[in-house]
């Protein structure tokens, strides 16, 4: 999977994160009554990189008597602390997927409800129509004048973020740039620059302590969100070389303390190595790493470490060993596709009931 980054953002009210989610859920559970009433010692783990892009990957599903082709593809939203997330969605394969995947953002009764499902919120304001044409790995999106409706700053920048965002993960598309109401402009209403061109970067952006940018690069880590329903990428500043042992360390480390975010593996958990060879990524932790992925959330656990060290070029493969012993992950552990909007809505059991 490529493009996935983060954003510095700003959180005042005392709520937590979990809570939003919950709360989004249970609006969802409501208005789906009311629709509904209306109508009547083993081999050491081995995860295979993420090669094939989920806009790629196609499925057959019957409705009705009818098969219908389906494809994977990555839309994001926001959830409550102002971060965006990435979510694997299956719809039906049409040619303008691109578009179709960017109009599943569009504040709406329907995509406003399948998004609280999953706790989070779409990003494009009501009523804003799409159009898009991309060429020779340029994308250019027109956005009708409703998308100026945004009520700040930040959701101006959730907004073009997450468009951007989304576009780049297709393989067609390497850089995005705006219209909006058919004019190119240089900022929008509450300031956010749109003049250039997006590459699905500096997304989720943790903010630095310094200035200083000699000798800076960015690594992205994948962190669980505070409910463990999902992963929340974050673009982290480094001052060493970008590279899959540099990613790791610093995910190690965890995320902010102020992120809203949990971190992977525990304090006392050390990391005694990585190394990388023929396209194969091998991560050794100390045995405190077993008190992560044997917790509620060990498979999130698992799949951070897979998805983090998964970005980097030529990696095929990536094995976990602990003390230097080979570690069996449970088979749930292993995806290819980043959370998984089925996954993500079964955490709650019971609370929503979809058909």
């Amino acid at each position: 999977m490529k493009g996935l980054n983060l954003k510095n953002w700003k959180w005042k009210p005392n709520i937590r994160r979990v809570d939003v989610e919950r709360m989004l859920i249970l609006c969802a559970s409501a208005l789906v009554v009311a629709l509904a009433l209306r109508q009547d010692d083993a081999p050491m783990a081995q995860y295979t990189a993420l090669e094939q892009e989920p806009s790629a990957v196609t499925d057959t599903v019957t409705t009705g008597n009818v098969p219908v082709e389906t494809q994977s593809i990555v839309v994001y939203y926001q959830d409550g602390e102002g971060y965006l997330v990435p979510v694997t969605r299956q719809v039906e394969k049409t040619d303008g997927i691109a578009k179709a995947a960017l109009s599943l953002m569009v504040a709406s009764s329907q995509n406003d409800l399948a998004a609280a499902r999953l706790g989070l919120k779409t990003t494009v304001p009501e009523g804003t129509k799409i159009d898009l044409d991309i060429a020779d790995g340029k994308a250019r999106v027109d956005l009708s004048e409703e998308a100026l409706n945004c009520q700040n700053a930040e959701q101006e920048t959730l907004m073009v973020q997450s468009v951007a965002q989304t576009l780049c993960e297709f393989d067609t598309v390497e850089e995005v740039s705006f219209l909006f109401d058919g004019q190119k402009r240089s900022m929008l209403t509450y300031g956010t620059d749109v003049s250039g061109v997006f590459t699905g970067s500096d997304l989720n952006l943790e903010s630095v302590e310094t200035l200083a940018t000699a000798g800076a690069d960015t690594v992205q880590l994948y962190f669980p969100a505070s409910s463990g329903r999902m992963l929340v990428p974050v673009t982290r500043t480094v001052y060493s070389d970008p590279d899959v042992a540099t990613a790791i360390l610093e995910l190690a480390k965890g995320p902010k303390a102020d992120s809203g975010l949990e971190a992977p593996l525990p304090k006392d958990c050390g990391l005694l190595g990585v190394s990388m060879k023929n396209g194969v990524v091998t991560v050794n932790f100390t045995k405190e790493f077993m008190e992560a992925v044997e917790g509620e959330n060990g498979v999130q656990t698992l799949r951070a470490i897979v998805f983090t060290a998964s970005q980097f070029p030529g990696v095929k493969q990536v094995k976990i060993a602990v003390d230097g012993q080979e570690y069996q992950p449970p088979e749930q552990a292993q995806t290819t596709f980043i959370n998984q909007d089925t996954e993500i809505m079964t955490y709650y059991p019971g609370v929503i009931e979809i058909d």
